[in-house]
């Protein structure tokens, strides 16, 4: 029996939350810790893609194949210097939004995927799936895969629309497509502790929607916008940094939650 695979999509449909960076920070701290980790790039930016080295245009096969042409996940997966499997994105991905409207059971095609990498032996132990910036196919389709939900939220601006209309598609999966999805928390972003509108937002979100603030916050720092530049994660290109050790504590934290 291999190890239970954790599903965890990390959603927000506003742009700039830092939400890219989260699913490459939180997966290579996971796998420093000893884990097995597979990230899927769901967006057709592909920036999850490029900031782990990998230049989309340089790839003829990705995610967009194996969702609408039904190609193996093993066949497309590559492995990143960062110590993590990467199913990547190519603009492609744009079209598949499209392709898969028309297809029954489209809810349930990443869930198929994560179910073929089971059945290959691919024991993952994590799977950390990057929704793009919208409420669409791709998106319902992660939260229909996963076993939870993790909202990366910027501290800088009231931004509860976007969680209000997040929460209500989580609600509507639930219903519909896998009623055993749960919100693990809000993440906060781009944190900068020593304004108290930050402080205040933290405190509005976890009153208005009831949920759980997963600690630590991740702070504001430069460093977050080198690293895609290097195609590294912050985890290898600044180790003793402030925003590395965050991300650190954050994946032992959800490690201990999935153990529990």
């Amino acid at each position: 029996m291999g190890p239970v695979t954790r599903v965890l999509a990390i959603a927000n449909q506003k742009g700039g939350v830092a939400k890219t960076t989260t699913v490459a920070s939180l997966g290579v701290a996971l796998a420093e810790r000893g884990k097995r980790v597979l990230l899927v790039d769901l967006d057709p930016q592909a920036c999850l893609t490029f900031s782990l080295g990998i230049d989309p245009e340089d790839l003829e096969l990705s995610v967009h194949h194996v969702l609408t042409k039904g190609l193996a996940p093993t066949e497309v997966i590559l492995t990143t210097e960062d110590g993590v499997d990467l199913l990547p994105a190519t603009i492609e991905l744009a079209r598949a939004e499209a392709d898969l409207l028309t297809r029954t059971g489209r809810e349930h095609v990443l869930r198929t995927v994560v179910e073929e990498l089971a059945e290959a032996g691919e024991d993952y132990d994590w799977i950390l799936l990057d929704c793009p910036p919208s409420l669409g196919v791709l998106t319902v389709a992660a939260l229909t895969a996963a076993e939870g939900v993790l909202i990366p939220l910027q501290c800088e601006t009231l931004s509860h629309r976007g969680v209000g209309q997040l929460l209500d598609t989580v609600h509507d999966v639930r219903r519909f497509t896998n009623r055993g999805l749960a919100v693990w928390g809000v993440l906060p972003t781009l944190y900068d502790g020593r304004t108290n509108h930050a402080r205040t937002v933290l405190e509005t979100i976890a009153e208005t929607y009831d949920l759980e603030v997963i600690e630590p916050p991740i702070p504001k720092t430069i460093k977050f916008a080198e690293a895609p530049a290097a195609g590294r994660s912050i985890l290898a290109t600044s180790r003793s940094s402030k925003g590395a050790a965050a991300y650190r504590e954050v994946a032992a934290n959800l490690d201990a939650r999935a153990a529990s």
